[in-house]
């Protein structure tokens, strides 16, 4: 059974505007919840069990979803306090298996990647963390990915991507030993992008990155929030 785990815990300050009482994966989209839409998209795509990361107005989310979407079985890490995305991560993982690969998303992002080939990229060159990649059309938002022709991944530059080059996705099929586990502090805050993956690569693990074409917002983002309805009510690309 393929397990995600959905970091959903932040505060949503980029939103607090738009959706003042809501976490900001719950932020309306055609009057449905974006996480609801996230969910239903990779529930599409063979994944059974859904681990949120929650933290910041978490009863809006525990509430709507329980403990199951259709077919799919939900369970929570909470944030008593905030954790940042590594942060969350480290607490959402002690619910994985030591071996077992596991997909890992954004709350606030949406990217239609194909699971199947990210998991045949992962384990075709045996990756300790599979990252998704897309163009960036921004300046110095998203971090930039340095790649070899073989997909191996040689520098993660937090911020630094520019418009046109290689940007990390959000969407990662990865062991929990790319975690670095035994370097990090459980419920302390920290970073998956300055802290966690850059621990891994100086660790030497196997990170491995594969471009796709697919639709992206981040609803963070002002002008992706307000086109999210027509990217999310269509047939996802892939």
């Amino acid at each position: 059974m393929t397990t995600a785990i959905v970091l959903g815990g932040g505060l949503g300050t980029r939103l607090r505007d738009a959706v003042p009482d809501l976490p900001k994966p719950m932020a309306p989209i055609n009057g449905r919840p974006f996480l609801d839409y996230l969910i239903e998209y990779w529930r599409g795509q063979g994944v059974r069990r859904f681990i949120l990361s929650v933290g910041y107005r978490r009863d809006a989310i525990i509430d709507y979803f329980g403990d199951h979407y259709r077919d799919a079985a939900i369970d929570y890490a909470v944030e008593d306090t905030p954790l940042g995305t590594g942060g969350g991560v480290l607490l959402a993982a002690r619910n994985i298996a030591a071996g077992e690969r596991f997909l890992l998303l954004n709350g606030d992002t949406f990217f239609a990647v194909d699971f199947e080939r990210l998991m045949r990229c992962a384990q075709r060159n045996d990756a300790d963390c599979c990252f998704s990649m897309f163009r960036s059309n921004t300046e110095g938002r998203y971090m930039a990915m340095e790649v070899a022709d073989d997909g191996c991944i040689r520098s993660l530059k937090s911020g630094k991507a520019g418009v046109g080059s290689l940007a990390n996705g959000g969407v990662y099929y990865l062991r929990r030993c790319a975690l670095q586990e035994e370097r990090f502090t459980l419920r302390a805050n920290w970073s998956l992008e300055d802290d966690i993956f850059p621990a891994a690569l100086a660790a030497g693990r196997r990170l491995i990155g594969v471009e796709f074409l697919g639709g992206f917002i981040d609803i963070g983002v002002p002008e992706d929030y307000a086109r999210a309805g027509q990217v999310l009510d269509e047939p996802a690309s892939r």
